[in-house]
């Protein structure tokens, strides 16, 4: 979570699609020494919250374009940022999936802001007292070090631009799963793919053009999906 000087005042995002809702949080947490910023739809929630300028998330879990879950899985593959997760869902079902997934916090709707305020406080504390740890992610041969920016294969490093680093980095904590066009597109480029757009499958065929060695492939492409990282032991 990025520092901040003891002047600025929280940054809080909320993810919700209920325009008015968002209106009365933003009044609330203004008047209570917090910025809130509010996003309408799932896809555009990821990408604000993937700029790291936030230091908590207020998350929705039935939004426009891109679920709530699935929102907070694309999030936590890249991000620690704190989570709060509201939804009309009261089952402890969904509950539970929500904190599994990834949430520090789960609040029903309907419900008091001061409640929300006081959840935020406490989830906020508790990040404040975590030290950072190191992150390394290995499928196959391949190891990637988010912090360092570093990519090696079988010990020897690879040299990857920007966006490259970020697909393959995207890829290996999805490893086994099919990731879609639209879900990269919008951790790259904060928005949907084109049907025509082909700059995406040009990034990835020079990203497989530098990891991978003796004909051996370990991005697959998924016809009509998106792309594959060939997880261990396949």
């Amino acid at each position: 979570m990025t520092q901040k000087r003891p002047e600025q005042r929280p940054s809080l995002l909320i993810i919700d699609d209920d325009v008015e809702l968002c209106t009365l949080m933003q009044e609330y947490f203004t008047s209570h020494g917090y910025d809130l910023h509010a996003v309408h739809n799932g896809r555009d929630g990821l990408a604000e919250a993937l700029e790291a300028k936030h230091d908590l998330v207020i998350l929705d879990g039935m939004l426009p374009v891109l679920d709530g879950l699935d929102v907070l899985r694309q999030l936590r593959k890249h991000s620690s940022i704190p989570v709060i997760m509201l939804t009309a869902r009261t089952h402890e079902r969904d509950r539970i999936t929500g904190l599994d997934s990834g949430a520090d916090d789960y609040l029903p709707k309907p419900f008091s802001p001061d409640e929300l305020l006081a959840r935020i406080r406490a989830v906020l504390r508790r990040y404040s007292r975590q030290a950072p740890v190191a992150e390394l992610l290995q499928v196959g041969p391949i190891e990637l070090e988010p912090d360092n920016r570093v990519v090696r294969r079988s010990g020897e490093e690879v040299s990857l631009t920007e966006l490259e680093f970020q697909i393959l980095e995207l890829l290996m904590r999805s490893a086994g799963r099919v990731v879609n066009r639209d879900e990269i597109a919008a951790v790259l480029y904060q928005r949907e793919t084109t049907p025509y757009e082909r700059s995406l499958d040009v990034h990835v065929s020079h990203l497989r053009k530098k990891i991978e060695r003796e004909g051996k492939s370990l991005i697959q492409t998924v016809r009509g999906a998106g792309y594959r990282m060939i997880s261990a032991g396949e």
